[in-house]
């Protein structure tokens, strides 16, 4: 920082004023400063700010595998929406094992972390206490409500009903899920929760539940092979379908792969919607329609949040949840041509 200032003709409180992006300094002292960074290479000791400052502008994120594709795009969010607020972002694979994450949120465990945004899939509403920690903790997805920290969720059921009355009023009647179970479990996942939206778009369109056509896949085979082999087994049972609503877009790319080999077409055969909307839903053939439920947004309200609860002084704002809106993205498999057609936002 003296090498700085001596370039730049300033003195060493201006160069930490224009690092730290203090707001008063003038934009040509700043220029002048900035030039002097890059003609000598200088990078901040992180280490040393975070010992006098408490802080080391890094975050971290805690997901369970960055090998699917929803969670890889949900890290490059948070590291975009963190980089607007001059935060580094260091990312952990849980596996989605307790254990793990667990490990991620104890606070015994030392880490040079400001905060800490958590994707539980392990983890249920019996271990909400495991929340209560000492740091800043925002919680990403549906696996604990009401627990002791900030939520960020999406709206699963309303955006899983909306999904299937997509494919209701297209003229579909004998709509399959894949990736759901009948025979229940824990009510806050997602794969319960999306169900609990196939089921009210059929009952509210009088459309008769048939056990046959809810085909389960575990949770840990929520990907390509899972939603190829249960549409396999679907049609080898001979059951009769004309739409299918995968419970996450890496199913419904096993499901159109699936139909394919079996020689059936998305949509004339078949109309298939997802759910996420990940990049490569748009680039499938057909292209997929699915649910965007929020990501990039859900990725910037986390961000924010745990910036505030960052500098939050004196006693703590109470818990909140928040939950951005959603829509329904048309593309092929469902009989829209244009990549472009959506629908409004919903937030019900």
């Amino acid at each position: 920082m003296h090498d700085v200032a001596r370039v730049a003709g300033v003195s060493i409180k201006t160069v930490s004023n224009v690092i730290n992006d203090y707001p008063h300094v003038r934009p040509g002292t700043r220029d002048r400063v900035n030039e002097a960074i890059a003609q000598l290479d200088y990078r901040p000791n992180l280490s040393a700010r975070g010992l006098r400052s408490g802080r080391t502008r890094v975050i971290g994120l805690a997901v369970p595998s960055l090998r699917e594709s929803y969670f890889a795009e949900l890290a490059d969010a948070v590291i975009r929406a963190a980089e607007k607020r001059g935060l580094g972002v260091m990312v952990e694979q849980t596996g989605g094992q307790r254990d793990a994450e667990l490990q991620a949120v104890s606070t015994s465990r030392p880490r040079f972390l400001d905060g800490l945004l958590f994707s539980p899939v392990s983890l249920g509403q019996d271990d909400a206490e495991a929340l209560t920690v000492d740091g800043p903790l925002v919680l990403l997805g549906e696996r604990i409500f009401d627990g002791p920290t900030d939520h960020v969720t999406m709206h699963n059921m309303s955006s899983a009903q909306a999904a299937v009355e997509h494919l209701i009023e297209i003229g579909r009647r004998r709509i399959a899920i894949v990736g759901a179970d009948l025979a229940g479990g824990d009510e806050t996942n997602s794969a319960s929760l999306r169900l609990g939206g196939y089921l009210h778009a059929l009952e509210n369109a009088g459309i008769d539940l048939d056990p046959a056509l809810v085909r389960p896949t575990a949770m840990s085979q929520w990907n390509r092979a899972g939603g190829a082999a249960a549409t396999h087994r679907m049609i080898q049972d001979g059951v009769r379908f004309d739409a299918i609503f995968a419970l996450t877009d890496t199913l419904g790319l096993g499901v159109l792969r699936a139909l394919g080999e079996e020689g059936m077409r998305a949509p004339d055969d078949v109309a298939v919607i997802g759910f996420d909307n990940i990049d490569e839903s748009k680039y499938s053939l057909p292209s997929m329609s699915t649910v965007d439920t929020g990501r990039d947004e859900i990725a910037a309200i986390a961000v924010d949040r745990l910036v505030e609860r960052i500098g939050e002084k004196g006693e703590r704002q109470p818990p909140a949840t928040f939950k951005p809106p959603f829509r329904i993205v048309r593309r092929e498999s469902t009989g829209f041509t244009s990549t472009d057609d959506e629908s409004e936002a919903l937030s019900a």
